[in-house]
């Protein structure tokens, strides 16, 4: 049995189904607790060519950083043919829902496959989390004169992105703790050597002219969803600006990620309810408008992951049939 199968069989696998499910539940939860039949009116009221519309803008996020993906495995010297790789990053979305960032340790293994070792595949997800926060924040900035409180929420954001500016800003630094703790006893000091190993690689990603790039993709990227939000809300008739509309995506996602929960599941969607609220949106139009976004986001990546997930499970074992 191959890494691969192994990670996808047993236990490992039961748990990944049942955290899908769990999350599934709680959200059938939240929309009972919204008001069901608001949240099937507001979908019927959506239709058919606006959902196509959302899930088309969700297709470009995830293209667009899989393009950077592409971009940040090359400068590292490990470039993977197209479609497998496409595969495998796909793949790691299956469980974007799963404690840990088990989905970045998933493509890891997959891409050990491709002889891309553990320390580049983080690398490259260290430098994608960042180019992410960094275009987050930025979107933000566009709405945030409209709501001033949320400025301690953007500059927890803020400092997150100068304290890894800083980690990579030095390589001497960044070798001189690898030294220090590699002498040292203990998993923590193991961690912290691994830690070190990953921003060094991860420094290659975060050259003027790659870091450019990247930041424009990511921008464009999420701002591809923050306006399938705005056409969301429109489409349920919500007098909210474009604006506004972006930040509050932006923010939502921000806090997603500044709670380290799997998805940013619970404190994105109270954030973008609240926000939504606080601009004059009925309850139930709110919690019918953060349902339906995060299926058209989170969601349909989770279940494109699972298409992906199983054909790279197939595609080892036929590999293994043949051999």
């Amino acid at each position: 049995m191959t890494p691969t199968t192994e990670h996808l069989s047993g236990w490992r696998l039961r748990a990944l189904i049942f955290s899908i499910g769990a999350a599934v539940a709680g959200y059938l939860a939240f929309s009972f607790w919204g008001g069901w039949d608001d949240v099937v009116a507001a979908f019927i009221k959506i239709g058919l060519l606006g959902t196509l519309l959302a899930l088309a803008m969700s297709l470009i996020n995830y293209g667009l950083r899989f393009v950077r993906w592409q971009l940040y495995l090359n400068q590292l010297g490990h470039g993977v043919e197209w479609l497998s790789s496409l595969r495998i990053y796909l793949a790691g979305f299956a469980l974007t829902t799963t404690p840990g960032k088990a989905g970045e340790a998933f493509r890891g293994v997959l891409l050990k496959q491709h002889n891309v070792p553990f320390p580049t595949t983080f690398a490259a997800f260290i430098s994608e989390r960042l180019s992410d926060l960094v275009a987050i924040v930025l979107l933000t900035l566009v709405g945030l004169a409209q709501y001033p409180q949320a400025r301690g929420i953007v500059l927890a954001g803020v400092v997150g992105i100068v304290v890894v500016l800083v980690c990579l800003s030095s390589q001497k630094v960044l070798n001189k703790l690898h030294a220090w703790a590699s002498v040292r006893q203990g998993k923590l000091m193991a961690l912290m050597a691994h830690v070190c190993d990953m921003l060094g690689e991860a420094r290659q990603c975060h050259r003027p002219g790659l870091l450019a790039v990247a930041t424009l993709i990511s921008v464009i990227a999420w701002g591809a969803e923050a306006l399938a939000f705005y056409w969301v809300l429109s489409w349920l008739g919500a007098d909210i600006s474009l604006s506004f509309a972006i930040f509050v995506y932006a923010l939502s996602m921000l806090a997603g990620a500044l709670s380290f929960l799997p998805g940013g599941l619970g404190s994105a969607e109270a954030v973008m309810i609240s926000l939504l609220v606080f601009k004059g949106m009925a309850a139930p139009a709110a919690v019918a408008a953060t349902v339906f976004i995060r299926l058209a986001t989170l969601w349909f990546a989770v279940v494109i992951g699972l298409v992906a997930l199983v054909r790279s499970r197939h595609g080892t074992l036929s590999q293994e049939e043949v051999a």
